[in-house]
């Protein structure tokens, strides 16, 4: 199960860098590997020796557009990662394949907002949805053909649409900084939120100052929408028509 008001951050280059993400009271480390767009942090076999010195409650995920179910399972049984983040178009029969192999793993399935309507995004939550485990919402960018790290956000509404009609957990991507990302949790409500590039210096390093200030926001924002809930919650309630004595 995946945990509650995730917060995962993407792209680690190395070892030093999975260590400062922890310090920073990140659980989630996202591993891109074997991509279409985008090149690689990090190469297979040193994202292994990293993942395997990982231990809950941090977990490695592992984040490709590769669309076989054993291939997927082997990637992710060589790496030692047990969350895989699919970014590409898979098969329902792929997926199903997956689940027999490797029913450990925990699935989570891109829905990119910008490649694909809103209401083929729904048809593809409900087709998924007995198939996975969560779902992560990410933005399409035309110049590059790129399905994540565009470092660009999206109409945060369809998020949310996608939010209130899903069965599974929802996490949120896609251009999200220190400076939006309160204001993202509050909008869209999701189960948990995703940054790469931006927690990153101009060296494209990820920073220690960006990823305090990341993880401080998005727990304040989760924090707001817990506590708006349980007022909601308290101001629905009966009043008590006993009499004091």
């Amino acid at each position: 199960m995946l945990a509650k008001n995730l917060i995962q951050v993407a792209g680690i280059a190395d070892q030093a860098e999975a260590k400062l993400l922890q310090r920073c009271g990140v659980m989630y480390l996202g591993f891109p590997l074997r991509l279409p767009v985008h090149r690689e942090d990090i190469s297979e076999e040193s994202a292994a020796r990293i993942i395997r010195r990982l231990h809950p409650p941090v977990f490695a995920v592992l984040i490709t557009y590769l669309d076989g179910g054993r291939e997927i399972a082997e990637l992710c049984a060589s790496l030692g990662a047990c969350v895989v983040q699919l970014h590409g178009d898979i098969a329902i029969e792929e997926l199903a394949k997956l689940e027999e192999i490797a029913p450990e793993l925990l699935i989570i399935k891109s829905l990119v907002v910008g490649l694909h309507t809103e209401d083929a995004l729904e048809s593809m939550m409900a087709r998924y949805s007995d198939h996975v485990d969560a779902f992560i919402t990410d933005t399409y960018d035309p110049a590059t053909g790129a399905s994540g790290a565009t470092g660009k956000i999206h109409d945060w509404s369809i998020s949310r649409r996608l939010v209130e009609v899903s069965d599974r957990p929802v996490i949120l991507a896609g251009g999200l900084v220190p400076d939006n990302v309160r204001r993202a949790i509050i909008e869209v409500r999701p189960a948990g939120v995703d940054s790469h590039t931006g927690v990153e210096d101009d060296s494209g390093r990820k920073c220690r100052q960006k990823i305090e200030a990341f993880v401080a926001e998005a727990e304040a924002g989760f924090r707001l929408i817990a506590n708006r809930s349980a007022g909601q919650r308290h101001a629905g309630r009966p009043r008590s028509t006993q009499s004091c004595r």
